[in-house]
C-alpha cells in the first residue's frame, strides 16, 4: 500500500509545473475576465472597482437615454448572437459537405500517396490568418477574379456585390476552417473496414443505401469531432468577419472587441466574452452527450 501512495504523490509532483502553468495561464485571465464583468466602467476606459451588474444588463437589455426606468431587449446585441450562431452553423455544414468528399478521396487513396493529399491539405495553415483572408477578399471583391470572369463571359452585366456581406464571411470561414473538419474525417475513414461497403453491395444495396447505412454511422464520430472543432473557433471568429464584413457584419469577436476598443466599456466587454465562453462550453457538453449516447448505443 505504501509504494502506490508513494507513486501517486510523486505523479502529482511531476504533474505540479505543468498545472500551475494551466492554472495561471488559462484559469488565471479567465478569472481576471469574469471579476471585470461585475465592475463598473471607467470614465476613459478601464474599470472602476465598485460592483456593478450593469454589464451583464446590457449583454440583453438596454436602458431609454431620457428614461432610465424603459427596458427593452437589446435587440442589436442579440442580433449579433443570433448572427454568429447562425454563421457558425452555416459555416459547419458547408465545411462538413466540402470536407467529405475531399475525406472520402484521400482515404480511398493507394496508402504511398495519402501523405502527399494530407501534406496539400495542410499546406493553408502554414500561411498566417490575415493573409488567407486577404486571398478571399481579392477573390470576392467587386474588381475580382470572380466578377471578372463572370463579366468576360457575358453571365453577368454588373459586379455582383459578395464583399462585405454575410455570405462573403460564409465563404471566408468556410475557407479558413475546412482543413479542421477534413483531418477528423479522414481519420475516421481511415479505420474504416471497406470489406462492410462491399458486403452492403453485395447484398444488392444501392450505393445511396450503403451510403447512408454503413458510410455514414460508422464516419459519425469524424463528423461529430469535425462539427466541434469548426464551430467553436468560427463563433468567436474575429479576423475574417472583420475583413471581409468590412464592419458591417459584426460577429461577437468583433463585439467584443468594439466594448474594449472604442465603446471603452470594459465590463461589457468583458461579460460579452463570458458569454461567448459559455456558448462554447454548451457546445462542448453537446458534443460530449452526442459522443458518450452515440458509443453507448454502439456497445449496448
Amino acid at each position: 500500500m505504501a509504494e502506490p501512495r508513494e507513486s501517486h504523490r510523486w505523479k502529482w509532483l511531476l504533474c505540479a509545473p505543468a498545472l500551475t502553468i494551466l492554472v495561471l495561464a488559462a484559469s488565471g485571465p479567465l478569472l481576471i475576465v469574469l471579476v471585470y464583468s461585475f465592475l463598473t466602467p471607467g470614465n476613459m476606459g478601464g474599470v472602476i472597482w465598485q460592483f456593478s451588474t450593469e454589464g451583464w444588463f446590457r449583454v440583453f437589455f438596454r436602458r431609454d437615454i431620457f428614461d432610465p426606468d424603459d427596458i427593452t431587449l437589446n435587440s442589436a446585441h442579440l442580433a449579433v448572437f443570433w448572427r454568429s450562431i447562425w454563421l457558425s452553423l452555416q459555416t459547419t455544414v458547408l465545411c462538413a459537405i466540402l470536407g467529405f468528399p475531399t475525406a472520402w478521396f484521400i482515404a480511398t487513396r493507394p496508402a504511398n500517396t495519402r501523405t502527399i493529399w494530407l501534406f496539400l491539405i495542410t499546406i493553408p495553415f502554414w500561411t498566417n490568418l490575415l493573409i488567407r483572408t486577404f486571398a478571399i477578399q481579392e477573390l470576392i471583391r467587386n474588381s475580382g477574379t470572380i466578377n471578372t470572369v463572370l463579366l468576360w463571359a457575358g453571365v453577368i452585366d454588373a459586379p455582383i456585390q459578395m464583399l462585405f456581406t454575410e455570405f462573403a464571411i460564409l465563404i471566408g470561414m468556410a475557407y479558413v476552417f475546412l482543413p479542421l473538419m477534413v483531418l477528423p474525417l479522414y481519420a475516421a475513414m481511415d479505420k474504416l473496414d471497406f470489406r462492410l461497403v462491399e458486403a452492403g453491395y453485395d447484398l444488392y444495396a444501392s450505393r445511396l443505401q450503403v451510403l447512408r447505412h454503413v458510410i455514414l454511422p460508422l464516419v459519425k464520430p469524424g463528423f461529430i469531432a469535425g462539427s466541434i472543432l469548426v464551430f467553436i473557433p468560427s463563433i468567436g471568429a474575429y479576423v475574417t468577419p472583420r475583413v471581409l464584413g468590412g464592419g458591417r457584419t459584426l460577429m461577437l469577436g468583433n463585439l467584443i472587441d468594439l466594448q474594449f476598443g472604442q465603446g471603452r466599456n470594459w465590463p461589457l466587454g468583458a461579460a460579452l466574452a463570458i458569454t461567448l465562453l459559455v456558448i462554447v462550453v454548451a457546445a462542448l457538453m453537446f458534443y460530449l452527450r452526442t459522443l458518450n449516447r452515440d458509443e453507448g448505443g454502439r456497445h449496448g
